[in-house]
């Protein structure tokens, strides 16, 4: 009896409590709004990036013009207006949640100003043909939403502004690759690897809420459709190994490139150019992307999603050069300075070199191999291998191969940590260097 009254306490005191249920409610509306946020972000993506094509086709020169005009005019209004939305937006989302920067600093990196603004240059350079992922800025935009519901939150409501960034910037991978496990995971193993205690429960159940909502409105299949793998046996242990090692000095060398290029010292003459004249340093990145989009037929133009599920689908690549092209692609994409994710393209990049692997060797598993290419070069690039992996697994309902994609993600994080430190730690410091003087040497030290 004693038992069952105290239990009656409980429940009253729970229900009475009005400050958690509206801290719950609003969390969960927030959350429900960025994923519909993310869900219009990605259908704007794909219209632009299809009207670029649909021009292409029609003018196969276009782009020579269009291209670095349109790398330009981002350029410009992220040097004028909206310095915070250049690059993925993981940097940024990282810096704010570092402890040292003050309250009113915050907006330097996240706030519903620059989710607009990232969410319309992204598009624009997708318009424009750039090798553009918008998962990295997905994480921008939902955590700038998530951002935003600090202003009605109760006194003492036990949520905190680093939860409400995590929350939104695992929400935006969640609701971006229709993977709410993937989300999850990206908020432990890159956002924050301190959850707090009192309210994990609510900020996960936000994350998976966004998650659910995108595949509410997107369908709840697999993005890439579901892969056939027979069973696998001791014939592909050679070619893994060829591609998990590939993996992760090709991602390895792809984040070194980034970090050198947009948070290094900057002493080469291509960084002072850079640095003297962006906007034509800008207009020469954007011509070379146009350039090689040109030669390679089109295909190493925007986020490398059709071509990647293409090879899903059985489809044979046209050159073994795609890989190494749209890396290249990528990576002058991201240093002209307009806002870019290396989500997609890196899923691009790893499918294309798993069907490299799977020519040269013979195997007839080239589905297993492109879906091990797909996490190993994500792992390798990102050094988030957990992530990776069952975003992958999501990704393309991969779920016969979680052993093989698991073992191929950590092998290829670990050769990359050889080559390169991790990448968005990094570019999170760059970022960091932002702030008024005193403030960035204090965050540090």
């Amino acid at each position: 009896m004693k038992g069952a009254q105290v239990l009656l306490l409980r429940v009253q005191r729970e229900l009475s409590d009005w400050r958690l249920w509206l801290t719950r409610a609003l969390v969960i509306a927030f959350a429900a709004l960025a994923g519909l946020a993310i869900v219009g972000f990605s259908r704007l993506g794909d219209w632009a990036l299809a009207l670029f094509s649909e021009a292409r086709h029609a003018v196969w020169w276009l782009p020579l013009v269009w291209t670095p005009l349109c790398t330009v005019a981002i350029v410009a209004l992220v040097r004028r207006f909206w310095p915070g939305v250049a690059g993925s937006g993981i940097p940024q989302v990282m810096a704010a949640l570092d402890t040292s920067v003050p309250p009113e600093q915050r907006g330097l990196f996240v706030s519903l100003r620059l989710s607009v603004a990232k969410v319309v240059l992204t598009c624009w350079g997708l318009l424009a043909g750039l090798s553009i992922g918008r998962e990295g800025p997905s994480v921008q935009v939902a955590a700038g939403l998530m951002h935003a519901a600090r202003r009605w939150l109760p006194e003492r409501s036990g949520v905190t502004v680093q939860g409400l960034l995590v929350t939104g910037g695992a929400a935006g991978i969640a609701a971006a690759f229709n993977t709410p496990l993937g989300g999850v995971m990206f908020a432990i193993e890159e956002l924050s690897r301190r959850p707090e205690q009192r309210s994990s429960g609510l900020l996960i159940a936000g994350i998976v809420l966004a998650g659910l909502v995108a595949a509410s409105l997107q369908g709840n299949g697999a993005y890439f459709g579901v892969i056939h793998v027979a069973g696998l046996d001791w014939s592909l242990l050679g070619p893994g190994l060829l591609l998990a090692v590939g993996s992760g000095l090709l991602g390895g060398l792809f984040s070194r490139l980034l970090i050198a290029s947009l948070a290094g010292p900057g002493r080469d003459a291509f960084s002072r150019w850079r640095r003297l004249r962006p906007l034509s340093f800008a207009f020469a990145c954007g011509l070379a992307v146009a350039v090689l989009g040109i030669a390679m037929n089109g295909s190493t133009f925007g986020s490398g999603y059709s071509h990647t599920r293409a090879l899903l689908q059985g489809e044979r690549l046209d050159s073994w050069l795609y890989a190494p092209l749209k890396l290249v692609a990528t990576w002058l994409t991201a240093w002209s300075g307009v806002p870019a994710g290396i989500f997609a393209p890196s899923l691009a990049i790893g499918a294309a070199w798993g069907a490299d692997v799977a020519a040269w060797t013979g195997t007839a598993q080239a589905s297993a191999l492109i879906a091990l290419g797909m996490a190993g070069f994500l792992a390798a690039a990102t050094q988030a291998p957990l992530t990776a992996f069952i975003i992958v697994m999501e990704m393309v309902d991969g779920h016969a191969m979680v052993l093989s994609l698991m073992a191929c993600a950590l092998i290829a994080s670990g050769v990359a940590r050889l080559l390169s430190p991790p990448l968005y730690s990094a570019l999170a410091r760059a970022q960091l260097a932002r702030l008024p003087q005193g403030q960035s040497e204090a965050s540090n030290s």
